[in-house]
């Protein structure tokens, strides 16, 4: 590791401010507002978001993945059912994503239940992947022990000959899941650590909009 003391890490946010009347009323609308803005500063991957997910006993594990579609219905990403993320939120359907865009100094949490999307829109994402991404979910026991890559490597080959002439079929273990959010957090990075957070959860079906302390 470097010489440089991690605790001596840091960096004064500046780049812009977060007021009320910056935020619109709609959450998700705002959400869109500045995925837009990601995708204009050119951030590497903008949609990828840490997924935390726990189990019945409330024992937490988080990674990243790519979020592939938003409405008001809430946020949706596709995983194999049978990974370790899919079987906690068969047993706890409830997570809490984040995204971190550090080009713009801005992170979103949300946090919600958690329910399958349909099996037709789960085929309709997996055949408009590559066919090579398509192969690797077909075959890839996600979360599972592997003996070794190669292994892996010629299971994919074998499929990559099985279904050379024939379109690969969405498996049973993979599809898609939806974040309905309960509660979407915009923070705002402002120097001295005095940063912007506009919190909004949902009560009796209406968004209230609050400021936090930073």
């Amino acid at each position: 590791m470097s010489n440089l003391s991690i605790a001596d890490i840091r960096t004064d946010y500046k780049r812009a401010e977060l007021t009320e009347a910056d935020v619109d009323a709609d959450p998700i609308v705002q959400f869109g507002r500045w995925f837009d803005d990601a995708i204009k500063a050119d951030v590497l991957e903008p949609n990828a978001m840490c997924l935390a997910t726990a189990t019945p006993d409330a024992y937490p594990s988080a990674r990243i993945v790519l979020l592939k579609a938003v409405d008001e219905r809430g946020f949706v990403f596709f995983t194999d059912y049978r990974s370790r993320k899919g079987q906690e939120l068969a047993d706890n359907p409830h997570a809490s994503l984040c995204f971190f865009w550090a080009e713009l100094e801005r992170q979103v949490r949300i946090a919600g239940a958690v329910q399958r999307v349909s099996r037709a829109d789960s085929d309709q994402y997996f055949h408009s992947r590559p066919v090579t991404s398509q192969l690797g979910a077909f075959t890839s026991h996600q979360s599972s022990v592997l003996s070794s890559r190669d292994a892996l490597e010629r299971e994919v080959a074998n499929n990559q000959q099985r279904f050379a002439d024939t379109a690969v079929p969405l498996p049973d273990h993979w599809g898609g899941f939806r974040v309905v959010p309960e509660e979407l957090e915009f923070w705002q990075g402002r120097r001295s650590r005095l940063h912007d957070r506009i919190c909004f959860r949902r009560e009796v079906g209406v968004w209230v909009r609050r400021r936090l302390s930073p």
